[in-house]
């Protein structure tokens, strides 16, 4: 039973591509049976402009990730993130027919409905909908309004916009490498439920994933996701400084980053030197690692202060949106040594590094719990609670909604769970991503 219950994750990123096969062990913890990774040539800050380039890459990974596991690969959960994306604050209401029967599904259905229905800019879709607090008559601050009696009801939502030829960009790669796109996120909200604890959520915590080519930005506070953001720079425009600072190619400046490089540059002396060979013969080139750290150094403040605004832009200076558990830091670029001394010097907010280790079984590689896995093992935790939450939600989006009655072990619960998928379905349904990824579906099949 166990073994058919297994999902991918594909985080489809700008430096490197990450497939990881996994599944649940009986302690509900991830078990990674296989992990594949492929050099990115074809993505550029989030963002695919090299479609061949991207599809090889995509199989190279799903092929190396197959033959470590031993399993068949076909469907994927699939990361989106990139310059493109963009999120808003909406408010709206419906009034209600009859105020004297209580709020059910179908009402919040509705009202979520009515927010995919706003007009965005032309080439621009609406990937997510989440509902924040509620308000029924004049009652605010409702968590859960299910069940309770009330006329108007209405509800903050944070609306999260991307451009559709991205989008379909991404869809169109992973279909042409022999794949099923079975969900898309978010990047940041992968990356924030294999990092975050509830605790941290609760508290309000800022999840700041540094990537190669855009940096991600996820706050929570009171266990709700409160703003999205994806900054358009990382790790490589760090790369790119040092390799025209140092005039080395960017094989060395990469090097140099990762072994050599501090984001604090009171802490090199001027007399630690490092030496890069030449070019075919010419000099070797000798750099102070207190230089090299200071062109650092002011690289990684500019993204800290890019991030910074939009944690101030969100409200944590006021004493409601106040995150007590601060920062943790993600992504490959976290691993940047005296980041985090440097992130608190500037925020003056407590910072941790987020590893991805929490969700993993006892005995997993260490290599997997670097956080430049945390994105990938975010999506394989979203793979595999589909599963367990979604199971006939699947079997009814996939057929039409009879086949329930084909399974005969369902039949008392029939007619209920058959009208609510169709509603579901009608009202674009109450979880984005069905939604999304059914007109996703649809979207690719019209455009081959």
């Amino acid at each position: 039973m166990e073994n058919n219950k297994i999902a991918v994750g594909l985080d489809i990123g700008t430096t490197k591509i990450v497939a990881m096969i996994g599944r649940k062990n009986e302690y509900d913890k991830i078990e990674v049976l296989g992990i594949g990774k492929a050099k990115s040539l074809g993505v550029k800050r989030g963002v695919v402009n090299n479609i061949t380039q991207t599809i090889q890459s995509i199989q190279q990974a799903v092929d190396e990730a197959e033959s470590v596991s031993g399993q068949r690969i076909d469907n994927v959960v699939v990361g989106i993130a990139g310059q493109h994306i963009r999120s808003l604050h909406h408010s709206d209401y419906i009034t209600r027919d009859n105020a004297d029967e209580v709020i059910k599904d179908e009402d919040i259905d509705n009202l979520v409905n009515q927010v995919h229905k706003l007009v965005m800019l032309p080439g621009e879709e609406i990937i997510h909908v989440l509902p924040q607090e509620f308000k029924v008559d004049s009652q605010p601050d409702i968590k859960e309004p299910i069940g309770m009696y009330g006329g108007r009801l209405e509800a903050n939502f944070h609306v999260v916009v991307g451009q559709v030829s991205s989008i379909r960009n991404i869809g169109r790669c992973v279909k042409s490498a022999g794949l099923n796109l079975s969900d898309i996120t978010l990047e940041p909200l992968a990356s924030a439920s294999a990092v975050l604890s509830q605790e941290e959520k609760e508290a309000g915590v800022a999840l700041i994933d540094i990537g190669g080519g855009t940096t991600d930005l996820a706050i929570f506070k009171d266990g709700i996701i409160r703003h999205t953001a994806v900054i358009p720079f990382g790790g490589n425009v760090i790369t790119e400084d040092i390799k025209e600072g140092c005039s080395i190619i960017e094989k060395q400046a990469e090097l140099l980053k990762i072994k050599f490089g501090s984001a604090w540059p009171g802490e090199n002396k001027e007399t630690e030197i490092v030496s890069i060979p030449g070019l075919r013969g010419r000099e070797p080139k000798e750099i102070t690692l207190k230089n090299l750290s200071k062109i650092i150094h002011a690289r990684v403040q500019e993204i800290i202060e890019h991030v910074y605004l939009e944690i101030k832009n969100y409200g944590h200076e006021t004493q409601k949106g106040k995150l007590i558990a601060g920062i943790v830091l993600t992504g490959g670029g976290s691993q940047l040594k005296h980041l985090r001394q440097l992130v608190e010097y500037i925020t003056g907010m407590d910072t941790r590094i987020g590893y991805p280790n929490e969700h993993l079984a006892g005995g997993s590689d260490d290599v997997l719990s670097s956080p430049s896995y945390a994105t990938a093992v975010g999506l394989l935790m979203e793979g595999l609670d589909k599963y367990n939450k979604e199971e006939p939600v699947v079997v009814v989006n996939e057929e039409e909604p009879e086949v329930i009655n084909d399974e005969g072990n369902l039949s008392e619960q029939e007619p209920e769970i058959v009208q609510r998928e169709e509603l579901k379905q009608k009202t674009k349904g109450k979880s984005f991503l069905e939604k999304f990824t059914e007109r996703f579906k649809e979207f690719l099949d019209n455009a081959e």
